[in-house]
C-alpha cells in the first residue's frame, strides 16, 4: 500500500488541510478502480466500511493476489469532517458557501477534447488511455482558488482515468440503494446483488453534476462533442460508476459493515482486480427504477412525525405512511404513498418543521423532470 496526501488550498494563513489516498497493487496493468467514502462528512456508514475494505485489500496485496490498481479515499471530505455546529457534524454542505459537497463537479470533456483535437484532425482516433491522459491534464488545470474548489479537483483528478468509480454515502434512515445510468446497470448488476441492494434507481444525467456522474458521463460527452464536431467513430463507455447508499446514518456496525466491505471486495474480484475463487451471486432483490419515479414527501405542518411503514415495503398508492401530529392544536396528517412503490429512505428525525422531506418512494413510472436528487 502507498499512501498519499494532497494538500487543499487554504483558506486562511496558518491553516491546511490534506486529503489521504491509499494505493494498493501494480500500477502497469492498464485498470484502475477508485472507491471513496463519506463526501458527506455527515454520514459515517462508509468510513467504517472503507476500514474494513483496507484490511482486505492490505492483506490480499500481501499475498500478491491484487492485478489492477485499486485507489481507496477512505475520508474524501476532510472540510466537512471539520464542520462542527451546536455539538453536531454538519458535512452535507460547506459552511461558508452553503454548497453541496457531492454537486458541482466540474465537466472537462469539451477541455479534454481540445487536447484530443490534434490527433483528430488527421484522422486518428486516440485510444482510450489517451483519453484518459487528456482529462487527467484537464482535472490538474481546474482552477482551485478556495479550499472546496480545490478538494473537487483534487478528488476528480484521483477518479477521471478509473474504469470503475464507487462512491460510498448512506441515507438518514433507509435500506441499501444505489445510484447508476441505465447504460452502465448491467455492469452493475452484481454489485447490487452482491450488497443486497433493495433499490437501484437509474438516471442518464440526474442533474446537480454529483461527483459519480461527472467520472461516468465524461465518455458518452466526448462522444457527444465528436459527433458535434462531425467526427465519426466513438469512444466506448469506459468509466463505471455508481453512488452506494450504506442504508442510514445510524446502521454503524461491524457486522453491516463487515459485510458491505466483503460484498465491494468480491466485486473488485469478479471485475479482476483481485485474483480468487468467483463468490456465488445472490439474486438481485429488485428490478431497477427510474429515479425520476423517485417521489418525495414533504411535512405539511411541524409537529411529531409517526412513521407508520416499514423501511423497504412495497406500498400501494394511498397506503399510510407516516403522520405528522401537531400538539398544540391536536391536528394529525397522515401522508399516503403517491405511488405504487418501494419505501427506500425516509427522515430519521422525528420532530420535523413544515416542508420537511419525510420519505422517499420510488415507483415505476417516470413522473418528475429536471434536477432529480436532493439538495
Amino acid at each position: 500500500m502507498r499512501e498519499q496526501r494532497h494538500y487543499l488550498t487554504p483558506p486562511a494563513p496558518g491553516t491546511t488541510r490534506e486529503l489521504l489516498s491509499l494505493h494498493f497493487g501494480p500500477t502497469t496493468s492498464g485498470r484502475k478502480a477508485y472507491l471513496q467514502a463519506a463526501l458527506h462528512a455527515d454520514e459515517p456508514p462508509g468510513l467504517l466500511v472503507a476500514w474494513h475494505l483496507r484490511q482486505m485489500l492490505a492483506e490480499a496485496e500481501s499475498a500478491g493476489r491484487l492485478t489492477g490498481e485499486i485507489v481507496l479515499v477512505p475520508m474524501a471530505n476532510p472540510i466537512g469532517h471539520a464542520q462542527r455546529l451546536l455539538g453536531r457534524g454538519i458535512g452535507r454542505f460547506e459552511l461558508p458557501s452553503g454548497e453541496n459537497f457531492n454537486r458541482l463537479y466540474a465537466n472537462v470533456a469539451a477541455a479534454a477534447y481540445a487536447r484530443l483535437r490534434p490527433a483528430l484532425d488527421l484522422g486518428q482516433m486516440p485510444d482510450v488511455a489517451a483519453v484518459r491522459a487528456a482529462l487527467r491534464a484537464a482535472c490538474e488545470e481546474l482552477p482551485a482558488p478556495g479550499e472546496l474548489e480545490s478538494l473537487r479537483r483534487t478528488l476528480l483528478t484521483l477518479a477521471i482515468d478509473a474504469d470503475l468509480v464507487l462512491d460510498l454515502h448512506c441515507d438518514n434512515e433507509a435500506v441499501m440503494h444505489l445510484y447508476t445510468t441505465p447504460t452502465l446497470w448491467p455492469a452493475l448488476t452484481p454489485l447490487a446483488q452482491l450488497l443486497g441492494a433493495e433499490a437501484c434507481l437509474l438516471a442518464g444525467d440526474s442533474g446537480g453534476d454529483p461527483f459519480d456522474e461527472s467520472c461516468s458521463l465524461t465518455f458518452s460527452r466526448l462522444n457527444a462533442l465528436h459527433a458535434q464536431h462531425g467526427g465519426t467513430g466513438t469512444w466506448p463507455e469506459a468509466c463505471v460508476a455508481a453512488t452506494i447508499e450504506l442504508r442510514g446514518e445510524a446502521d454503524v456496525s461491524h457486522a453491516h459493515a463487515q459485510a458491505d466491505a466483503r460484498a465491494l471486495f468480491d466485486f473488485l474480484l469478479l471485475q479482476g482486480y483481485i485474483d480468487g475463487e468467483a463468490p456465488t451471486l445472490p439474486p438481485l432483490k429488485r428490478a431497477p427504477r427510474p429515479l425520476a419515479g423517485s417521489l418525495p414527501l414533504y411535512a405539511p405542518h411541524g409537529g411529531v412525525l409517526v412513521h407508520r411503514a416499514a423501511l423497504g415495503a412495497e406500498l400501494r398508492r394511498g397506503d399510510p405512511m407516516a403522520d405528522i401530529i401537531d400538539p398544540l392544536s391536536g391536528v394529525c396528517s397522515t401522508l399516503a404513498s403517491p405511488v405504487d412503490g418501494v419505501l427506500y429512505a425516509r427522515e430519521s428525525g422525528r420532530v420535523v418543521h413544515s416542508g420537511t422531506r419525510v420519505a422517499k418512494v420510488n415507483g415505476t413510472e417516470e413522473l418528475r423532470s429536471g434536477p432529480l436528487l436532493s439538495a
